[in-house]
């Protein structure tokens, strides 16, 4: 399935301006995302993320998200909204999954809970759609991210909004943003096993 297609027939077939909730992980990753959908979509920015590994780098990450939004020019409105950081949430879905390599079970349960938490926000909230900017990441798997954004969607009811951000140069396009916007792009996942995978690459 080619998600990128899919996004674009989407997009072309809206009637009217909607109301999309979108899940975001990081500033850099939101960038590219938000100056595409923007045009389309009021854009509600849902940074809920329990699984980064210490409240500070939230924040970190949360003030970098903040400070782009408020810059950056948009055709239709952008806000964000931040759940309160509970890292108990994330340790609590991935119990007996710890040792699981970077990339496998371990990051599906994570996917699933973040995905959920959004789209039962979205659903609350009545939004017209939920999405995510996780799919722009060359490292995440943007198949398994829109198969769980499926079965959300078929299980709540409420559009799940398919995508592969990172083709059409969306990756490539969210550097040359972070850079033009000077955003903090740090280099590991979130979470402390993807923080003590990149500390051992750094050591071999």
């Amino acid at each position: 399935m080619n998600y990128s297609v899919v996004l674009e027939n989407t997009l072309k077939n809206l009637d009217g301006k909607k109301k999309l909730l979108l899940h975001a992980c990081c500033a850099p990753c939101s960038s590219y995302v938000i100056e595409y959908l923007s045009n389309y979509f009021d854009i509600t920015i849902f940074y809920y993320n329990p699984n980064i590994d210490s409240e500070l780098e939230f924040n970190h990450r949360l003030s970098e998200l903040k400070k782009f939004v408020k810059k950056f020019k948009t055709k239709n409105e952008v806000l964000v909204v931040a759940p309160p950081y509970n890292n108990k949430e994330y340790y609590d879905k991935i119990k007996g999954l710890e040792n699981e390599k970077e990339g496998g079970l371990r990051c599906k349960e994570c996917f699933k809970l973040r995905l959920l938490k959004s789209c039962l926000y979205a659903k609350e909230n009545n939004f017209d759609f939920f999405t995510t900017t996780l799919t722009i990441s060359p490292l995440k798997n943007s198949n398994l991210l829109n198969e769980i954004g499926h079965e959300l969607e078929t299980t709540y009811g409420i559009n799940y909004l398919y995508s592969d951000f990172k083709k059409k140069d969306g990756y490539k396009r969210s550097i040359v943003l972070s850079h033009e916007y000077n955003l903090y792009r740090q280099d590991y996942c979130g979470c402390i096993f993807s923080k003590k995978e990149r500390e051992e690459r750094k050591k071999n």
